[in-house]
């Protein structure tokens, strides 16, 4: 090859191995100022496609999350309602089997019955009172009675249009009857009271009848409580898992990139020394013509 000073090869040639160095070097730091060996489909289309399409997975288990959450919240206000309810009523029983002992005064038997009518009242204010987010599981004259909450992103219809898959827990319904009516758990009325002894003899057994429904109302609103937070736990292991599965996709391995810049830097002294030692070629044509 002649000598030239319009052509220099050899610079050429070393900034184009410099350029190539320092695009490397950019991609590296890339990876290590974001932590993703994937951060754009323009470093590797399917694989960020796949991250893509797990990320909405993830958000959507999140709205999951959320909803249960509400859901529980519901619940264990309804199940420390409903709880409370049962306490009260084992007080009224022992209130009302007092009073039905044929062999007591008026004045005690009346100082029993202000103490089960306290009691009697606060059933209706707990009922009342149980409500979480304008839900009341409780009290079936409320505006929202009953409770759902997603249960995951799988379609739950059968239907052409998707439906989410959704829980739910029916309303107890623990409103005392009206009058000395029965309710539909509690079965005696909001101004039953046991003035008399037959009134407390046949409270006694009111109450009992109760007590069995509570036991059903209960046992409703505790597998309905550890269904929601079996679901929470599963779906909170599920975001985990799915989360480290876009991590193994798009991640840069630190350790690695680090060595690659170690690498690259002195890759690019000895580049720009090169491209400087190119570029001093043609002055020795100056000592032909001496």
């Amino acid at each position: 090859m002649g000598f030239s000073v319009n052509t220099n090869v050899g610079a050429m040639a070393a900034l184009q191995n410099l350029n190539e160095t320092s695009r490397s070097m950019s991609t590296v730091q890339s990876r290590i100022n974001t932590g993703l060996a994937v951060s754009s489909t323009k470093d590797d289309s399917a694989a960020f496609t796949i991250a893509q399409t797990l990320r909405s997975d993830v958000a959507g288990l999140k709205s999951v999350t959320s909803s249960l959450n509400r859901a529980k919240s519901v619940v264990d206000v309804a199940v420390s309602g409903a709880e409370q309810i049962s306490d009260v009523l084992n007080q009224m029983k022992a209130k009302a089997t007092l009073a039905a002992d044929s062999g007591i005064d008026t004045k005690s038997r009346d100082a029993y019955n202000a103490d089960f009518t306290k009691l009697r009242d606060q059933i209706g204010t707990i009922v009342k009172s149980a409500e979480f987010n304008g839900t009341n599981l409780l009290d079936s004259t409320a505006t929202s009675g009953s409770v759902t909450a997603l249960k995951s992103l799988q379609d739950g219809s059968t239907a052409a249009n998707w439906q989410p898959d959704s829980l739910s827990v029916a309303n107890q319904d623990l409103n005392l009857g009206t009058g000395t009516a029965s309710g539909t758990v509690l079965k005696f009325g909001a101004s039953s009271d046991i003035s008399s002894q037959a009134s407390a003899a046949a409270m006694v057994q009111s109450i009992t009848d109760s007590q069995d429904a509570m036991g059903t109302v209960l046992s409703t609103l505790g597998a309905g409580s550890r269904q929601i937070e079996s679901q929470l736990s599963f779906t909170s292991k599920l975001s985990d898992v799915v989360e480290a599965g876009i991590g193994n996709i798009v991640d840069a391995d630190l350790a690695k990139e680090s060595a690659k810049l170690q690498g690259l830097q002195v890759k690019q002294q000895l580049g720009v020394q090169a491209l400087s030692i190119a570029n001093q070629a043609p002055q020795t044509i100056t000592s032909l013509f001496r």
